[in-house]
């Protein structure tokens, strides 16, 4: 799709730590809200939509780079010529943003960052376009976009600014903007945002201003009832943009820069580092298990077939859950298959083909369970 590229010049942006006057801002891509049936209870939808695009713990998220001189596409400028951009970027951004992925990786987390070679084995496809701004899809929304498309665009140098590539993976993992949480109490001068964020270095509509600045996110989507002034997913602001706290209006919102404290807490919790595959329970053919978990936690089981055939794997229960399958290939665990029931009247199910004498990762996820402990879950 043809877009309308920033007439602005373009300029390498200061470090989040120099306080730059009018910084790049990244934005997220707008999703399609999860429709959910009338029979959906508030809790049971609150649950559902705190965790529905985060990923289940011990994913392996892979990433690629577009690198092809064919990868890019026809923009339309504003004196009406058309020329074609490309998505590939120099080596420099690739390092950048290698380094970016090392500073979420060395938190411990579950879940495991790697680079590929092809995009058809990417979940994260990673272009450099100038002019597009630097933008992602939000956790499991990047499923949803054909593997021939971005998932995320870095459009600015980040030679000086590796908080933008901390930030972007930020809400590749799920997490949203931290000024948008709506119990840091922020009152914005509206007006004066949206004639900031109209200027270059952005040229944001109001639409685009609103979505990732102005909108208050749905409590049950952000972690924490706490504000986090210093997060990488918190923007920098020049002085007089915030009416409260009244700090603002006289001097810029500048968060500290890199991960903060809470940042760190928060993926953690999200995605506690994990053990071995054989240190996770084994779940016995034909003896269905029960899932004494609360909401919003997960639990890992080991699958050993004895034979080469077809399988069937069920959660049991008035329960929402989302189910994913992995196979051990030499260490490496390979995703087999997923399902998620949540918001739906039935429960989460896979059939598939397993092979003798192979380990398999079941990992399920409670979003939420109308009785605690009356979910199970059976192979057979």
């Amino acid at each position: 799709m043809a877009r309308r590229a920033s007439t602005s010049s373009r300029r390498t942006p200061a470090s989040r730590t120099t306080k730059p006057l009018h910084p790049h801002y990244c934005s997220v891509r707008p999703s399609t809200p999860r429709a959910l049936g009338p029979g959906v209870s508030a809790d049971r939808a609150s649950a559902i939509n705190s965790l529905s695009n985060k990923w289940v713990n011990g994913t392996e998220l892979t990433y690629y780079f577009f690198d092809k001189p064919s990868d890019g596409e026809n923009v339309t400028y504003a004196d009406g010529s058309v020329r074609f951009v490309r998505w590939s970027g120099p080596e420099s951004q690739k390092v950048a943003m290698r380094q970016a992925f090392t500073a979420w990786a060395d938190l411990g987390l579950g879940v495991r960052f790697k680079e590929v070679g092809s995009r058809d084995q990417a979940m994260i496809r990673i272009g450099f376009m100038s002019g597009d701004g630097s933008w992602s899809y939000v956790g499991r929304d990047i499923l949803d976009q054909a593997s021939d498309q971005r998932t995320m665009n870095i459009g600015w140098s980040l030679a000086n600014d590796i908080d933008t590539g901390i930030h972007e993976i930020g809400h590749t993992l799920g997490f949203q903007h931290e000024h948008q949480n709506p119990f840091a109490g922020i009152v914005w001068d509206e007006e004066k945002v949206y004639a900031a964020l109209a200027g270059p270095p952005n040229n944001w509509p109001r639409q685009k201003t609103h979505f990732n600045i102005i909108r208050k996110l749905d409590v049950s989507s952000v972690q924490g009832t706490e504000w986090d002034r210093d997060s990488v997913m918190h923007y920098p602001f020049e002085a007089g943009l915030i009416k409260a706290p009244e700090l603002y209006q006289t001097q810029p919102m500048q968060p500290a820069g890199g991960l903060s404290a809470r940042d760190a807490t928060y993926a953690k919790q999200l995605y506690p580092g994990q053990g071995p595959v054989n240190s996770f329970p084994e779940l016995t053919l034909m003896e269905s298990r029960r899932l004494t978990i609360a909401p919003g936690a997960q639990v890992d089981l080991r699958l050993l077939p004895t034979r080469s055939r077809a399988y069937e794997i069920r959660t049991l229960g008035a329960a929402d859950t989302v189910i994913v399958l992995f196979e051990d290939v030499n260490g490496e665990l390979k995703y087999r298959g997923g399902d998620d029931d949540s918001g739906e009247d039935r429960n989460a199910y896979l059939a598939l083909r397993m092979s003798r004498g192979h380990k398999y990762v079941l990992r399920i996820r409670l979003y939420y369970a109308d009785h605690a402990g009356e979910t199970a879950v059976l192979w057979w």
